[in-house]
């Protein structure tokens, strides 16, 4: 998901995940290479390559400095973004500021009192042969025209079930394209085929995952230090504690000492109440990653301490670079 970026802060003298096993790709090679024939070849433009640096939203994005940009409903109106070849107007990203934008506090103190009044989650008391999540992904990957000034972004809505020995089955659905701003979105329909949408909701593509060996994450401080990555920084902690809640079902116990980790690692920032992209109430913290120009953003459940939604910003001017919303997470005996 951010691969430059991590191989920047990951690598040390020895490359911490030489000996990791390598899952199947969210998206097939052959749903990838149907995606660009679905777009078509742009015209008088050659060699579009493939980047991750925007993610990117259909119609307007209004992102002012040090806003999360995020998916709201607007009551009692209407927000129109034109119909350009057929396709279906899509949502406008709406700007909400963090609760504290200047001079947010230090993370810790708001990190340690959260770990300290953590309630049971709804998979906490139950159990089953699957660990099941429900996630979606923006921004990846994001598509560029030759001239470096329009983009595109695929999206995608990813449910995973997997047993301890790392089987099971994963269930991928393409959502539709996303846009930065409108003169994009008019470009890639004008100069792309002039398609029109495809009505209904495409199939998912599931694959079946490979055994593989998943150790639970262990609630004690010192392996959990180690789980995260806290040697080599806040911004590889961020995307460690994504992984984690990506790929587990992670008990209370956990999730309190993952805050209290969290915690003790210089550089996070309080940013109090903010609201995900699926419309959930949340807390935040971010690292402003100087060195690359880039934050991340962690938002986790007020009540439980779990992960809702982990983003990466550039910092000037502020633009979302990826953002994966955790949906669901639960045990099951049921293989979907």
């Amino acid at each position: 998901m951010f691969g430059a970026e991590r191989t920047r802060t990951l690598l040390g003298p020895v490359d911490p995940a030489r000996k990791a096993a390598v899952l199947p790709p969210p998206v097939p090679a052959r749903d990838l290479i149907d995606r660009a024939g679905a777009t078509g070849p742009a015209v008088g433009h050659r060699g579009l390559r493939p980047t991750r640096r925007l993610v990117l939203a259909a119609g307007t994005l209004a992102v002012a400095a040090g806003a999360v940009a995020v998916l709201q409903p607007f009551e009692g109106a209407t927000v129109d973004t034109p119909d350009v070849a057929g396709a279906a107007p899509g949502p406008v990203l709406v700007p909400v500021a963090y609760q504290f934008d200047e001079d947010a506090p230090p993370a810790g103190p708001q990190l340690r009192a959260l770990a300290g009044t953590l309630v049971d989650a709804e998979y906490d008391n139950r159990g089953g042969r699957y660990m099941y999540h429900h996630t979606k992904l923006w921004g990846d990957p994001v598509m560029t025209s030759a001239d470096g000034r329009h983009h595109v972004a695929f999206a995608d809505e990813t449910k995973v079930w997997q047993a301890a020995d790392g089987t099971g089955n994963q269930a991928t659905i393409q959502l539709e394209p996303q846009y930065p701003d409108q003169e994009s979105r008019d470009y890639w329909q004008r100069d792309l085929g002039k398609r029109p949408a495809v009505a209904g909701t495409p199939a998912p593509a599931t694959i079946p995952l490979p055994p593989r060996e998943l150790t639970p994450p262990s609630a004690d401080r010192a392996q959990l230090r180690e789980l995260l990555k806290v040697p080599y920084g806040a911004g590889a902690v961020s995307k460690e504690v994504s992984t984690v809640y990506g790929r587990y079902v992670v008990p209370r116990q956990t999730r309190a000492e993952i805050l209290r980790v969290l915690a003790d690692v210089p550089g996070f920032r309080w940013r109090g109440q903010v609201t995900d992209r699926a419309g959930r109430k949340g807390v935040a913290v971010t690292f402003d990653d100087r060195p690359h120009d880039a934050q991340s953003l962690l938002i986790f459940d007020p009540k439980t301490g779990g992960l809702l939604a982990h983003e990466r910003l550039t910092l000037a001017p502020v633009r979302i670079s990826s953002y994966q919303v955790i949906i669901a997470t639960a045990w099951t005996d049921q293989l979907g």
